[in-house]
């Protein structure tokens, strides 16, 4: 059963959201012209966009399954170069007043938005990912410690460099990817001092295209390859398929992030570059919010997913990485060590 609390609109407010995501990103529903009653996920997409083959598409995965398993409409909607705050308050607001619910930001990003938002539309659920800052009743903050996956993958790659030099590529210059490199950075010198870290950032603020480049995550990449660096972790979204671009042309190492990009449609030609990936569940975050507003118990407040949930890791498709023991059995090690807290991951 749907919550009864939930807004239902019908008739001239689709015409009305159909305005509204015309002005402020496209969309792509399954709704036709006029409502068929409760509605149920909307996703607005972080920078980017669908077709990312990392954070924005798990989502998309979640929002399919829910609808998949609920049988009710969603939407997802895409964000515009240089949008700003208030294009993306209109964005929630026009799903809200719709009548979709839960309602996810996908990306810090919305955090302005979302919480203007949520004080109008107290009957909805909100989720935002990526982002514990946002205090209300009707908000679900999905957060990770991403910062564990990526020591993991900072484990890997210091078992499998051979030129005892690593990189690492930031979409943007920001805390969360902070957290990314943190973790990285630590998981390679807790395995071998000996080995280099370079890490570098793409862009200061993500309207200069941090995450949505993927020339300059080839870019940045290709320097790092050229000191030597033979396995480049990147946590830059879309940018991150250059880098992934960049080391199947020089036949170094790639980790990937979010997603299992081992499997993207997208990456099939440089799979067999792609170590691992460190891997955050955003589909299963996305999912389990959509599920809770579906058995009338909405989740909210911090929601947080990481190596003891299960929710955070490193995926294992590169038969390569699978059968390698030496390098199964130290990550092991470590998983087992940061679970039981004997290992503290910084975060920053």
């Amino acid at each position: 059963m749907r919550r009864i609390s939930r807004i239902t609109v019908a008739g001239a407010a689709t015409a009305s959201l159909a305005l509204a995501l015309a002005a402020c990103g496209g969309t792509s529903t399954d709704s036709g012209s006029e409502s068929k009653g409760d509605k149920g996920l909307a996703i607005a997409y972080d920078v980017g966009g669908k077709g990312d083959q990392s954070f924005n598409d798990a989502a998309y995965a979640g929002l399919e399954k829910a609808k998949k398993e609920f049988g009710y409409e969603t939407a997802d909607v895409e964000p515009t170069d240089g949008e700003t705050d208030a294009d993306k308050e209109q964005r929630l607001s026009s799903l809200a007043k719709q009548g979709y619910n839960p309602v996810v930001g996908i990306g810090y990003a919305y955090a302005n938005a979302m919480k203007n938002v949520a004080e109008k539309y107290p009957d909805t659920t909100f989720g935002i990912v990526d982002d514990a800052t946002i205090e209300a009743d009707n908000v679900a903050d999905l957060v990770f410690n991403e910062q564990e996956a990526s020591y993991l993958a900072g484990v890997a790659a210091a078992k499998s460099t051979k030129t005892n030099t690593v990189g690492f590529v930031g979409g943007v210059n920001v805390p969360l990817i902070h957290k990314f490199q943190a973790g990285y950075e630590q998981g390679v010198k807790d395995t071998n001092p000996k080995v280099k870290v370079i890490s570098q950032y793409l862009t200061q603020t993500a309207e200069e295209g941090g995450f949505s480049s993927p020339d300059k995550g080839k870019t940045a990449a290709e320097g790092q390859i050229e000191k030597k660096a033979d396995v480049v972790y990147a946590a830059a979204g879309l940018s991150g398929q250059g880098v992934i671009e960049a080391a199947a042309a020089n036949k170094v190492w790639a980790i990937g992030v979010d997603s299992d990009q081992y499997k993207q449609e997208a990456l099939a030609k440089y799979k067999d570059s792609i170590l691992t990936s460190a891997t955050k569940d955003v589909a299963k975050a996305v999912y389990s919010l959509a599920k809770s507003v579906e058995d009338g118990k909405p989740e909210t407040g911090i929601v947080r997913g990481d190596l003891k949930s299960g929710e955070v890791g490193l995926s294992d498709s590169n038969p390569k990485f699978a059968d390698d023991a030496e390098l199964q059995a130290a990550i092991k090690t470590a998983k087992e060590k940061i679970i039981s807290g004997e290992i503290k991951v910084k975060s920053s």
